[in-house]
């Protein structure tokens, strides 16, 4: 009893690492929380007595777990009932809950989610496991049965993905746009009507393609009020976006679970408001677009 409860303790200090740590390789809390009850369940079943690192075990544990749900996210593995061991602190809920999620997806930042369902499984795993949580490449190495020098390059890769190129646009014009985004998402989160029509031309147009609502035919608006009426109504999906360069310009991501669903892309007058408004939902124009995080965001 005594062992089963430091096994539990132990668990119970590591569990917020190993939760960021699946968050970040899973891009979804409910499939994070999956992976770290079936760690508890590895941990639980396996005699450990001869680990001199419980922890590094563990994120091993974990971070395979993540590569297969990665790899086959329709196919998961589903535990018989007899088999279950029970997770000594997990909530009794199936679903987690969105506005936690919101808030893990606002921590890490919608662009490093979006461009992280990008790569491929074992670039993203490097990536997270070595730039994120600063586990040496000769530890990640094993797990994904490669050497270290193969891993380094898989991270390379990675992290010019999430850097992107924002060369196209100079750094002044960034500066603007990241200024604008940043107040467009602050007042449509928080509901500000009045903050929101300051920062419109009084000439904005919206264009939406069909899939955004979805509709016959793309959607064009006009006019500040009009404009700014239209975002008051999409605040519930504020909480899943997040600044982003697209095309090496700011604009705005909506990923909710981490899968990038929609995007606006703005134009700025010279005066910083906005003249323009793209938001782009089709599948085939959101994979044309190339989507990276912002500097200091990674």
């Amino acid at each position: 009893m005594n062992e089963n409860a430091s096994l539990i303790s132990f668990f119970e200090e590591e569990r917020p690492r190993l939760r960021a740590v699946a968050y970040r390789m899973l891009g979804s809390l409910s499939e994070a929380e999956d992976a770290v009850q079936e760690a508890w369940i590895r941990l639980n079943r396996s005699d450990t007595s001869d680990v001199e690192n419980l922890g590094a075990w563990l994120t091993t544990v974990l971070s395979r777990l993540c590569l297969n749900m990665l790899r086959s996210r329709d196919n998961r593995r589903e535990d018989p009932l007899d088999s279950y061991v029970p997770d000594p602190a997990r909530a009794q809920k199936d679903v987690a809950d969105p506005e936690e999620e919101a808030l893990l997806a606002d921590a890490v930042g919608v662009a490093m989610l979006v461009v992280l369902d990008t790569l491929a499984p074992p670039e993203r795993l490097a990536f997270v496991l070595h730039d994120m949580f600063q586990v040496p490449f000769d530890e990640v190495g094993p797990m994904l049965e490669r050497t270290p020098a193969a891993v380094r390059q898989l991270a390379s890769r990675a992290r010019r993905r999430v850097k992107g190129n924002a060369a196209a646009v100079p750094a002044p014009d960034l500066g603007r746009q990241h200024k604008v985004a940043e107040a467009f998402l602050a007042a449509t989160r928080s509901g500000d009507f009045e903050a929101l029509v300051a920062l419109l031309h009084p000439g904005v147009v919206l264009h939406a393609d069909k899939m955004v609502v979805p509709t016959p035919e793309p959607i064009f608006v006009s006019g500040a009020s009009t404009v700014a009426q239209g975002a008051m109504a999409a605040t519930g999906r504020a909480r899943f976006t997040g600044l982003a360069l697209l095309d090496g310009a700011v604009g705005l991501a909506m990923a909710p679970q981490g899968r990038l669903r929609l995007v606006l892309a703005f134009t700025v007058t010279d005066d910083d408001r906005i003249a323009k408004i793209e938001v782009i939902a089709e599948p085939a124009r959101l994979g044309g677009l190339e989507v990276a995080v912002l500097d200091g965001a990674a």
